[in-house]
């Protein structure tokens, strides 16, 4: 919450009636993305901010892994291997946007997408944005004029605090899906 961006959201949510107190945005964001909950057969194996930010394994294929900056230290360390993108966003400057595939320590992510030269808290603010205003939707935005589109999914299988859902995962798609 210290960064200009995440102000920024909270006064936007604040004025829209969102949220009465940045206390209470802070206990949301804190729930929906670090709150656990079982994608598999283990207690409280996973959450949004696991997913979306540090991927996941499950049934053999990899899952979430949004984030640019995992991405990068992954294949620093020789656990991630790029193989190629089929998309690549029209942007000629950072932040960017790319959908590619990878093998991440054995397991093969068929189509991922992510920003590229983003900072973690723009990312988290945009992806918590849209969540909180079109959960489970996708979310039409634009981004140094062109447009781009955030697809969120719902938690279904549990809920915190009457009934809010958790974040199951938040990536970017191409505007025109």
């Amino acid at each position: 919450m210290k960064t200009a961006v995440m102000k920024e959201l909270y006064g936007f949510l604040h004025h829209q009636n969102r949220y009465s107190s940045e206390q209470e945005f802070v206990n949301d964001l804190k729930n929906m993305w670090f709150g656990l909950y079982s994608r598999g057969s283990e207690e409280g194996d996973s959450s949004g901010f696991e997913h979306v930010f540090s991927g996941e394994v499950k049934k053999g294929k990899v899952t979430g892994f949004h984030n640019w900056i995992r991405f990068y230290l992954q294949e620093k360390e020789g656990l991630l291997d790029y193989y190629s993108h089929n998309y690549d966003g029209p942007w000629d400057s950072y932040p960017d946007v790319l959908a590619m595939q990878f093998n991440w320590d054995g397991y093969y992510k068929q189509v991922g997408s992510a920003f590229i030269g983003s900072s973690p808290e723009f990312e988290f603010a945009l992806y918590s944005l849209c969540f909180i205003t079109r959960p489970g939707k996708k979310c039409h935005l634009s981004l140094g004029g062109y447009p781009l589109a955030i697809q969120t999914y719902t938690w279904d299988k549990t809920t915190y605090g009457n009934g809010r859902k958790y974040i199951a995962t938040a990536y970017i798609v191409s505007s025109t899906q």
